[in-house]
């Protein structure tokens, strides 16, 4: 018998716990509310220099700008329909201010060794492109049809290191997948996930079962939606299965945890609090709510 998320349980544990942010999220998508809300949640995260940081990626709790909190805002502000230009524009300004040797964003500026944070937040020798900032950022600003000559090279950076990708890790094929799910260019897209949906596989990136332990990443990380470039990579089984997982995830308190090593406590609170609306959100992409 498929489990029936509690609707009402996890709006009580957001409300508690969670920040203002993902409770306008929750408002937003399940309780009728207004996007403008959320805009405003993640503008107060913006720096004046443009760009986002102020721990909104609750593992970075540097209140300097950083390319992670910076495409953290953007995605929210695309999932609500609350796309603000300025606000976009401002953070491309930033990017290219800060871009990375060569185009695209480092993983991690270096402004965050004297702040709070997760210790897999090191910043790299020689400041190269991230896959994972990258990829997600771009991905997000071509589905919204932006222009920006950050987002060119960032785009060139790319379709470059996709072209010479062979062992990938699990984060990097994130940005990977956001990218050909939304760059413009449908045709070589597809052309390029032949090569990235076999490699997800070959690899052993996607954890097939959904009771294995650790930190593992699921077929709906890599294919959370059913229009998902990675979906037909899965039988409909193995992602009833998922499903099936991520509705029986919810936790006594009305909430959904996260299975990556915990470090902080507010750190934890915060992720609690974005996952419980991320896992409604997915489930409800799926039919499932």
């Amino acid at each position: 018998m498929k489990k029936t998320p509690d609707l009402n349980g996890a709006d009580r544990f957001v409300a508690e716990v969670g920040r203002v942010l993902d409770q306008r999220r929750f408002q937003l998508f399940f309780r009728g509310g207004a996007a403008t809300p959320v805009r405003d949640a993640v503008a107060a995260y913006r720096n004046a220099d443009g760009g986002f940081g102020n721990a909104l990626e609750p593992d970075l709790r540097c209140p300097l700008s950083q390319p992670a909190p910076t495409e953290m805002a953007l995605r929210t502000m695309d999932e609500a329909s609350a796309w603000d230009a300025d606000l976009v524009r401002d953070a491309c300004d930033w990017l290219e201010r800060n871009e990375a040797v060569g185009g695209g964003a480092t993983m991690v500026e270096a402004t965050v060794t004297d702040w709070p944070r997760a210790p897999w937040w090191e910043p790299e020798d020689g400041r190269p492109a991230s896959l994972i900032q990258t990829g997600l950022i771009a991905g997000v600003l071509h589905s919204r049809g932006v222009t920006h000559p950050w987002l060119d090279r960032a785009t060139d950076v790319m379709w470059e290191r996709i072209g010479e990708l062979s062992a990938p890790g699990p984060y990097e094929m994130f940005g990977v997948l956001k990218f050909l799910e939304c760059v413009p260019d449908r045709d070589r897209a597809r052309q390029a996930f032949g090569k990235v949906g076999s490699l997800l596989l070959d690899l052993k990136l996607v954890e097939l079962d959904p009771d294995a332990p650790g930190e593992t990443h699921g077929v709906l990380a890599f294919a959370p939606k059913p229009e998902s470039m990675a979906r037909a990579l899965f039988d409909a089984a193995t992602i009833d299965a998922h499903l099936d997982k991520l509705a029986a995830g919810q936790q006594e308190d009305g909430g959904w945890t996260f299975n990556w090593p915990q470090w902080s406590e507010a750190a934890s609170l915060d992720w609690r609090g974005f996952m419980t609306v991320d896992a409604l959100m997915l489930l409800r992409a799926n039919g499932r709510l």
